[in-house]
């Protein structure tokens, strides 16, 4: 989610940091800054959620022999935002840009960069520094550096191989940290040199609190119940979370007078499709939507199909996308207890092969009509 710069040319934004930008000759507002940036956790004790991971890096931090470390799990969970902790309480703010080199998705992954940049970074000698820092802090400032390749899951074979290599070479004088979202695209070489921690998604309660201790401190006008629908549509990612409650504290603050943030706007936010338009469609294919049940009863004489298709038509005009009209219908038929397993295992395959067609650049409502008329078709076997 961050990065640090290294000395070296080509290093990643110093912006991603959130750094102080007396160094760059910039000034860096804090009102204009990203709420993701603004409060992201300073220590390893902020961390929310993955207690073992840090009780892990806590220890690793009073001891100063750092690993190479792999951290893995789904986006939001704060793997790059932990790294990036740990480096500043190692280093502290005087030391941090020298021995820390950040590169991101922004930089080229092929073997060029392992064996230009990474590894002119990785055999340079580290200048031993002792005493307190700039800020009155003393810090263990270890004697190596420490290199973090987030997104390390896009970076090419050959690439991993040759950074194999590197890690083995300078792994007096240099720390890797890999970052990822799936370990298995890892090469297996590579992934047994560190140590693994697996980030798991972030639970609801800790989420609510992060979130409401930002809302509080940004002063966010908001309704009730629409915190548990951020998390519930952020699903487990925080930085989504946090995301979605700034954009509509600038939609909604920028009117006058300022309004509370409403459901309706999280929903056109995350471009969720609202409630009321899928429920519509679930009735013209033959489900109840109050029971969950299923209901052919309007869909004689031919009008299930006529049904279908005014109501296909209706969402194409709204604007809504067929591949998050399909992840809503999947998500209200398949954990149904009233529909049958074989139509739910029909009407999945119906939209599995959608979904595929959609990726290829198929017309988004001719593949939204055929696979609900596939789902209709479906349910009749059931009776």
């Amino acid at each position: 989610m961050a990065g640090g710069q290294s000395t070296l040319p080509g290093a990643s934004n110093p912006f991603r940091m959130g750094q102080n930008v007396k160094q760059t000759g910039h000034l860096a507002d804090p009102a204009k800054q990203p709420w993701v940036e603004k409060y992201r956790p300073k220590t390893i004790e902020d961390v929310s959620s993955q207690e073992h991971t840090v009780a892990v890096l806590k220890k690793t931090l009073n001891s100063t022999n750092l690993p190479h470390m792999l951290f893995y799990g789904p986006p939001g969970t704060g793997k790059t935002s932990t790294i990036l902790a740990l480096a500043r309480q190692m280093f502290g703010p005087d030391l941090f840009r020298a021995r820390v080199l950040e590169l991101n998705a922004s930089d080229e992954r092929g073997i060029s960069v392992v064996r230009e940049k990474i590894k002119t970074f990785a055999r340079e000698t580290p200048r031993h520094v002792s005493g307190a820092a700039s800020d009155g802090k003393v810090y263990p400032q270890p004697p190596f550096k420490l290199i973090i390749l987030d997104e390390a899951d896009s970076m090419t074979q050959d690439a991993q191989s040759a950074l194999r290599r590197i890690m083995e070479t300078y792994s007096k004088i240099t720390r890797f940290c890999l970052v990822c979202n799936y370990v298995t695209r890892i090469i297996e070489p590579l992934a047994s040199r560190c140590s693994k921690f697996r980030f798991k998604p972030l639970d609801s309660s800790s989420t609510m609190q992060r979130v409401q201790m930002i809302a509080e401190a940004e002063s966010v006008k908001i309704d009730d119940g629409v915190i548990p629908l951020i998390l519930e549509l952020a699903g487990g990612d925080l930085r989504k979370a946090i995301t979605y409650m700034q954009t509509g504290q600038r939609l909604h603050g920028a009117q006058n007078p300022p309004t509370p943030i409403t459901a309706d706007s999280i929903h056109e936010i995350a471009g969720v499709v609202p409630d009321g338009v899928i429920n519509s469609l679930l009735a013209a294919i033959g489900i109840d939507t109050e029971s969950g049940m299923i209901d052919l009863a309007g869909n004689r004489g031919g009008k299930g199909y006529d049904n279908v298709q005014t109501t296909v038509k209706k969402i194409g005009r709204q604007g809504y996308s067929a591949g998050q009209v399909l992840q809503q219908i999947h998500d209200a038929i398949i954990p149904s207890a009233f529909i049958p397993s074989i139509p739910k295992s029909l009407a999945a395959m119906a939209m599995a092969e959608a979904d595929y067609a959609l990726c290829a650049g198929a017309d988004e409502e001719l593949q939204l009509f055929e696979t609900c008329l596939r789902i209709q078709a479906a349910l009749g076997k059931s009776k």
